[in-house]
């Protein structure tokens, strides 16, 4: 069912004109902490790249009007 809304969300995120990628499903244990470190690490690397959020753009502008 997550994965079900995963794809949903990423759906909806791209449709608002937010990058889907932006959002990310991984399965980790709790018993895989060094997994865990190195999941976290690649995703906050990948949203970086992504640079910052359009949705915080189109806020601060309207913030101006």
């Amino acid at each position: 069912m997550t994965a079900k809304r995963i794809r949903f969300l990423k759906e909806f995120l791209s449709f608002s004109g937010i990058e889907p990628d932006r959002l990310r499903l991984e399965w980790v244990s709790s018993a895989e902490a060094t997994r865990f470190v190195e999941v976290i690490t690649d995703f906050i690397d990948q949203v970086k790249e992504l640079g910052p959020s359009p949705l915080k753009a189109a806020l601060a502008a309207q913030d101006l009007n």
